[in-house]
């Protein structure tokens, strides 16, 4: 059992190699953090903390450094969180704020979170599979092509060039839009996939250029449908893996390759555990059965429309875990309050 006093010698420790990745040692405690204590003290909860695994010495100097259940403890026992500056505030909402569909505002989102952080960022699309189709346009743009845009009740809009057998006068075209309505309009994305099915097994043999042509914008759509259900994640900010690769002890492969695959982050990203504020982390050892044991992950839950989703970073073990947990609540709070007034304004 950790003393109140031995998590304090552990906070200072974290605290102190995060930002000088140097192992920390008994002296340094007491002259830099206002304890009270002899460094004799200190280094007898020191060891304490060693016994439990917390900390451990990377080589025969006398300074130490966490261990993955260290900063495990550590986070667990966050008092607060940091807050953020108000450049950093004003920095989220500079990028944030500003028209844009959903795509738009959720590659903004983690361009601002990998300043903030000097992390990986990541955000997860919100689950569109109960999303319902609000609005299909059709816009002719010459030599049989045609621009299909879908629109739905969560903010995601598709666009989606498709080649029709001729052009439509302004009459043809409405009456194309009309079927499309008739068939997508008002209906989730679910049972809007059904119904396109439904209709192209019917229209198989279609001859009428009113009935090819909706028929070839409806697999178009279908297409772009089956997308919608699909979980994705967006990313920025992968550099900053090389400029931290010193902070892993064997490759950064694995993490550039989950990246570059996305699944095995989807995972995670899903499987993660959050506490009452909708925050959570994954440190270190926690990640190996995704292969991800030398990184960290912390991440904040987001509303769009009551579908919820995660925004986060990854990156080492050895991260600014409060500034972090702050960033990626302040960027998250800011996407729910801003995908809600969207919705609002719709």
């Amino acid at each position: 059992m950790v003393s109140e006093r031995g998590l304090q010698v552990l906070r200072a420790i974290v605290q102190d190699y995060v930002g000088s990745r140097e192992p920390v040692g008994s002296k340094a405690i007491v002259e830099r953090h206002a304890f009270g204590v002899s460094a004799a003290t200190i280094r007898n909860d020191m060891a304490l903390l060693e016994d439990e695994e917390l900390i451990t010495a990377p080589h025969t100097s006398s300074g130490r450094v966490p261990t993955d259940k260290g900063y495990r403890v550590f986070v667990d026992h966050l008092a607060e969180l940091r807050p953020l500056s108000g450049a950093q505030r004003t920095a989220i909402s500079t990028f944030l704020d500003g028209p844009g569909d959903l795509d738009d505002v959720l590659a903004r989102t983690v361009r601002v979170l990998t300043q903030l952080t000097g992390q990986v960022a990541i955000v997860q699309y919100p689950s569109f599979a109960r999303a319902t189709v609000t609005h299909v346009e059709l816009v002719q743009l010459g030599g049989g092509r045609m621009l299909v845009v879908v629109v739905t009740d969560t903010g995601r809009v598709s666009q989606r060039m498709v080649f029709v057998r001729s052009e439509f006068d302004d009459d043809g075209l409405a009456r194309v839009r009309a079927s499309l309505g008739d068939l997508l309009v008002g209906h989730p994305v679910r049972e809007a996939l059904l119904r396109v099915g439904d209709h192209l097994t019917a229209h198989e043999t279609s001859a009428s250029d009113d009935e090819a042509a909706t028929s070839a914008i409806a697999r178009v759509v279908a297409e772009e449908l089956e997308e919608f259900r699909q979980d994705r994640l967006v990313l920025a900010g992968s550099a900053n893996l090389a400029r931290s690769e010193s902070d892993f002890r064997g490759s950064i492969y694995p993490l550039l390759e989950a990246i570059e695959e996305q699944v095995t982050l989807l995972r995670l990203m899903s499987e993660m555990v959050a506490d009452e504020h909708g925050l959570a982390a994954s440190i270190g050892r926690e990640n190996e059965p995704f292969g991800l044991a030398e990184a960290s992950v912390v991440a904040s839950d987001y509303d769009s429309t009551g579908a919820r989703a995660r925004v986060g970073v990854l990156g080492p073990t050895r991260m600014d875990y409060p500034t972090n947990l702050a960033a990626v609540r302040a960027v998250a709070r800011y996407l729910s309050r801003l995908l809600d007034e969207d919705e609002t304004a719709r």
